[in-house]
């Protein structure tokens, strides 16, 4: 007689501005678990989530939340103290990528090569005098400047400064969104991807993002139309081992484990420049990880499959 197949809850959803996405990502990760035999059980993530879980008493959770409370270690504590394994980093990595102020620093400190960038938290604004180095800033980072907040993902809440009068406003609608703002110098280039996956970590092709706009916003990234995608990137083969060398570096370096994706940017003199690692990434029909296994002779099934086994093997 065969082992029955783990019983797995799918979290998804929950409260933050990428909810939607969530929800997308989530339903195709039921979708596929269901397809390969294992008991699925769906939790639109809410303030009972810990009851809903004593209930049901998973094997294990796959992690479908994006953005705050799925993202940023939240809901891997509370995993965490209830003794269910989940899907890709732990508390510590999830925190450090999901500030994207902090994660920049390490990749400093680790020679990770990354955008110049500047800092600071709404406390520094309004009560320190922060709004008075904006004319060095602009000055040291020149223009446009990219303004974002530090722990949003999907490109939320991201403005360009092109001149000195738009950047008060950018950093207004940052602050709307959290409350310490990332100031980065604008790399102009090609906007490139590499999934990672692995109990040992290994690289996925790279994609290449083209907007058809000025940036690869939120809009761009999940509307279907809005952007083309090449897969494998067309760059130089060399070009394609440096990303994938220094996305392992920098997956390694914040410590990640189990999957993830690094977003980068190619200049136009060919140098590439780390933007920040997501460990979840969108799994939608037009998210990037999904195109890169494809290209791996990965299905979406086997994805996720290998994705789950990670998180049981290790724990």
């Amino acid at each position: 007689m065969s082992k029955s197949k783990p019983h797995v809850a799918v979290l998804k959803g929950g409260r933050s501005l990428e909810r939607n996405v969530s929800l997308k990502s989530g339903a195709r990760v039921e979708k596929a678990l269901a397809q390969l035999g294992y008991r699925v059980d769906a939790i639109d993530v809410d303030a009972r989530l810990v009851e809903k879980l004593k209930e049901i008493r998973p094997d294990a959770a796959f992690i479908a939340m994006h953005g705050r409370g799925g993202e940023d270690g939240t809901v891997q504590e509370l995993l965490d103290i209830l003794g269910i394994p989940y899907t890709g980093s732990d508390v510590l990595p999830s925190l450090r990528c999901m500030d994207k102020v902090l994660s920049k620093h390490i990749f400093e400190a680790d020679g990770i090569p990354t955008p110049a960038f500047y800092a600071f938290n709404r406390d520094a604004f309004q009560e320190l005098g922060a709004a008075d180095t904006l004319p060095i800033i602009g000055e040291e980072l020149g223009f446009p400047i990219v303004v974002k907040p530090a722990a949003q993902g999907s490109a939320l809440g991201i403005r360009f400064a092109h001149n000195a009068d738009e950047l008060p406003a950018a950093l207004i609608s940052a602050f709307s969104f959290d409350d310490k703002v990332l100031l980065e110098s604008y790399v102009k280039g090609r906007e490139l991807s590499v999934s990672i996956i692995g109990s040992e970590p290994r690289t996925l092709p790279v994609v290449e993002a083209i907007p058809k706009t000025e940036f690869f916003d939120f809009e761009s990234r999940y509307t279907m139309g809005k952007a083309d995608y090449v897969v494998p990137a067309e760059i130089p083969a060399e070009t394609a081992a440096q990303a994938e060398s220094i996305s392992l570096k920098a997956f390694r370096s914040l410590h990640c484990s189990g999957f993830g994706r690094v977003d980068m940017i190619m200049d136009e003199d060919g140098e590439l420049h780390v933007l920040e690692i997501n460990t979840i990434p969108g799994l939608t029909e037009t998210s990037l990880m999904p195109m890169a296994a494809e290209a791996a002779g990965m299905s979406f099934n086997d994805l996720v499959d290998e994705m789950l086994q990670i998180a049981i093997g290790r724990n």
